[in-house]
């Protein structure tokens, strides 16, 4: 099973950036894709950016498409997200999230479903970013 650990979070007034790092461990062979989510209270969790760690390709909702950004160091085994231009709706915990798949994982899929599997997921334990207007 994956274990994930996200740190960066934090308050930022609206126009600022921060970058999120999410430490992965549990990796077996075989195929994985990598995201992050975001949750409000009362709302479901979101698919905000993912990756497929098979071909590097990404997805990115309408919502934050050109502000966030991720991409990974595989020498530390952390993957980022890079949030730019942040308005106050992008307040929110903010989760890591991965999993293993049988074929080569969509990213969109991923983001869509935001479903891991008990037995190979896992989440991270979540990290508030609070964007100021």
């Amino acid at each position: 099973q994956v274990q994930l650990v996200e740190s960066g979070g934090g308050l930022v007034q609206s126009g600022g950036s921060l970058k999120l790092s999410c430490e992965a461990s549990g990796f077996t062979s075989g195929y994985y894709v990598i995201g992050w989510f975001r949750q409000v209270p009362g709302s479901e969790r979101l698919g905000v950016s993912c990756m497929s760690l098979y071909d590097d390709s990404t997805y990115y909702p309408n919502s934050v498409k050109g502000r966030f950004t991720v991409s990974r160091d595989n020498a530390k085994n952390t993957v980022y997200l890079q949030m730019n231009n942040l308005m106050p709706e992008d307040t929110a915990v903010y989760y890591c999230a991965a999993d293993w798949t049988p074929v080569p994982p969509v990213a969109q899929a991923f983001c869509d479903l935001a479903r891991v599997s008990p037995d190979s997921g896992g989440w991270g334990q979540g990290t508030q970013v609070t964007v100021s207007s």
